[in-house]
C-alpha cells in the first residue's frame, strides 16, 4: 500500500521558522516532496531561542489523521539521550560517580563477571551485556524487580572495558535500575525524567505514556515492508547487513529484547522503556537539549556534570569498532559522540542520540543549538537518515550566514 502524500505538501506543514531560517522550512517541505516523507516534525532552538518549529503531513497513514503541533510519536534510542540526562542530573547531585563500580549502587549486579564494571563502562557500551539469556515480554517491564534480578544475572559477551558495542536494548534497563538505585526516593527514569525535567521544563514527552493520554492520540509509527527493506540493504554498512541476515547474530537477537515489542501497541505505550519508547514531540527534545547545551543551570547541573557530557568520546583498548554494529562509534555517559561515520555538531564536544527509522535529538554546546528531528515512516539507514541529514546541513548553512 502506498503511503505518499497526494495533497499538496504546502497545504499539510505548519509551523514557525525565524527570519535567516526560511531555507529550512522550504528543505522540510522537499522532504515530502522528494524524500518520502509521511508525517514529521523538526525543532531548533537557538541561543536558548525557539528558531525553528515545523511539523506536517499525517500522524496516522491510513485514516489521513493530519500531524498537528502537539503531535507525539514513539521515537525509539532517541529515547536513550533523555535517559543519560536523568544520569547526568544523578552525578551533578553526588548521588552517582562515573568512575565507581556498578554494583557499590546494585550489589546484586556483582556476579557472572560484572563485578568490576564502572558506570561509565556501562555507559560506553563496554560491559557486553547487549543480550539477556533469559527470555521476557515487554509486560515485564511494568515489573522493575524482575528485570532487575534478570539483568543482574546476566553474563557479559566480553570482558568488560576492553571493547565496545551498541546495547541496542539493554541499555535503558540497566540505566533504570541505576537510577532506582542511586535515587533516594528510588524512583524509575520515567518518574524521575518527569518530576526533574519534564515538569519544571513544561516538556511534552514522557518515558512511559500516562494513562491519562489516550493511546489514539498517538502518531503511528510506519515499518519498512520485508520488500522494501531488502531493496534496501545496500544503505546498510556490510558487516551490520551481515548481521542482520544471521538470525544468530547478537544484533539480531537483540531486537527480540523484549519479545512483543510493537512500536505501535498500547503495552509498548505504557511501560518504561529509555532504551527506545520514549514518546513526545520535537519541540520538547529540542527544548531539553538547548537547555544541556548551554550547561543545564535551570536544571542545577553542575560545571563538572556538563564537562563529563562535553569530553571527547571513550575509546577502549581495541579501539572504536562496534562489535554489534559493525562500523565504528563513539560513546560517552550514555550518549552518542560525533565521529567519522557520523559526524554532527560542531565539534566533539557535541552529544545526542539517534533512534531507528531516523529520529534524532542533539545539543552543540559550541553554538547553543538543541535540535530535534521526528517521524513516522522508518527509513532503512544506522544513523544519517537523507531526510534528517537535509535539514540539518540546512540548519547549518543558515547559521553560518547569520554568524557572518
Amino acid at each position: 500500500m502506498s503511503h505518499k502524500i497526494k495533497k499538496n505538501p504546502n497545504d499539510l506543514i505548519h509551523g514557525y521558522v525565524a527570519p535567516g531560517f526560511e531555507d529550512v522550512k522550504e528543505e522540510f517541505i522537499q522532504n515530502f516532496i522528494k524524500r518520502g516523507e509521511n508525517g514529521a516534525a523538526f525543532s531548533v532552538y537557538y541561543k536558548g531561542e525557539k528558531v525553528v518549529d515545523l511539523w506536517g503531513g499525517y500522524k496516522d497513514a491510513l485514516t489521513k489523521e493530519p500531524w498537528e503541533e502537539n503531535t507525539k510519536v514513539i521515537v525509539f534510542s532517541t529515547t536513550k539521550g533523555l535517559a543519560a540526562m536523568c544520569l547526568a542530573m544523578a552525578h551533578s547531585n553526588g548521588w552517582l560517580d562515573y568512575d565507581e563500580k556498578v554494583s557499590t549502587y546494585w550489589p546484586e549486579f556483582a556476579q557472572n563477571g560484572k563485578e568490576n564494571i564502572t558506570v561509565r563502562q556501562l555507559l560506553a557500551h563496554e560491559a557486553g551485556l547487549c543480550l539477556v539469556d533469559e527470555i521476557f515480554t515487554i509486560s515485564d517491564l511494568k515489573d522493575f524487580d524482575k528485570i532487575a534480578n534478570i539483568m543482574a544475572r546476566q553474563k557479559p559477551l566480553w570482558e568488560p572495558g576492553q571493547r565496545h558495542g551498541y546495547h541496542l536494548s539493554t541499555m535503558g534497563m540497566y540505566m533504570n535500575e541505576l537510577m532506582r538505585r542511586v535515587d533516594p526516593g528510588h524512583r524509575s527514569i520515567g518518574v524521575f525524567f518527569s518530576e526533574e525535567i519534564a515538569g519544571p521544563l513544561n516538556l511534552n514527552f514522557y518515558i512511559g505514556l500516562p494513562d491519562s493520554i489516550p493511546g489514539e492520540h498517538i502518531a503511528k509509527v510506519l515499518l519498512p515492508s520485508i520488500g522494501q527493506f531488502v531493496f534496501n540493504m545496500n544503505k546498510i554498512p556490510v558487516k551490520m547487513r551481515k548481521s542482520l541476515r544471521n538470525r544468530k547474530s547478537v544484533l539480531a537477537q537483540s531486537f527480540n529484547v523484549p519479545e512483543k515489542f510493537y512500536p505501535n501497541d498500547e503495552t509498548t505505550y505504557r511501560v518504561e522503556m529509555p532504551s527506545g519508547n520514549g514518546i513526545g514531540d520535537a519541540r520538547s527534545i529540542a527544548k531539553v537539549y538547548s537547555v544541556f547545551a548551554s550547561g543545564a543551570k535551570e536544571l542545577h547541573v553542575s560545571d563538572e556534570t556538563f564537562a563529563e557530557l562535553t569530553n571527547k568520546a571513550q575509546v577502549p583498548p581495541a579501539g572504536a569498532f562496534d562489535e554489534i554494529m559493525g562500523v565504528d562509534t563513539y560513546f560517552s555517559v550514555g550518549f552518542i559522540k560525533p565521529g567519522p561515520n557520523f559526524e554532527y555538531g560542531s565539534s566533539y564536544k557535541a552529544f545526542g542520540t539517534p533512534g531507528a527509522g531516523g529520529s534524532f535529538g542533539f545539543a552543540d554546546p559550541d553554538k547553543q543549538i538543541g535540535y530535534a528531528y521526528i517521524m513516522t515512516k522508518m527509513g532503512i539507514y544506522l544513523n544519517n537518515d537523507p531526510r534528517e541529514v537535509a535539514l540539518r546541513n540546512t540548519l547549518y548553512k543558515c547559521i553560518e550566514r547569520i554568524e557572518k
